[in-house]
């Protein structure tokens, strides 16, 4: 069973960069779910990098398009990566169990929520900015 299914299927933008990244970080997260001791810890660090590029990248399409709700959709970024931060912290010191429960019991809620409503916003404007920049 995978923490975050059907990615391709729920959570397509229609923004190929989008999907792509999502398409990674559920494949990250999932491969978390039955990882060793080591393993978690190492797949951890892979997870908080990718989400930090994941973030960055968001960010900056956002400033790059002036996207409107940049400062909530930038709010719920921070909050999460302070959460995997913080979470990164415990595991660096072999404590699992809390950033475990938290992949399992947060994050695919967080993800459906956030791809179904942030995301979904950002990448209908940005079909619509390219759209309006390809007839100009």
């Amino acid at each position: 069973m995978s923490l975050i299914a059907e990615v391709d299927r729920h959570y397509r933008l229609g923004v190929e960069e989008m999907d792509q990244v999502h398409r990674e970080f559920a494949d990250l997260v999932n491969a978390l779910e039955q990882a060793d001791k080591p393993a978690f810890a190492a797949g951890f660090g892979r997870l908080l990098a990718h989400t930090e590029a994941h973030f960055a990248a968001e960010e900056a399409r956002m400033a790059a398009s002036a996207f409107p709700a940049t400062a909530e959709h930038r709010a719920d970024h921070q909050r999460v990566l302070g959460d995997l931060h913080r979470f990164a912290r415990q595991v660096a010191r072999g404590r699992t169990a809390m950033a475990r429960a938290y992949l399992r019991e947060q994050i695919p809620a967080w993800f459906s929520l956030h791809s179904a409503t942030m995301d979904s916003a950002l990448a209908a404007h940005l079909k619509a900015t390219r759209s309006r920049d390809a007839e100009a």
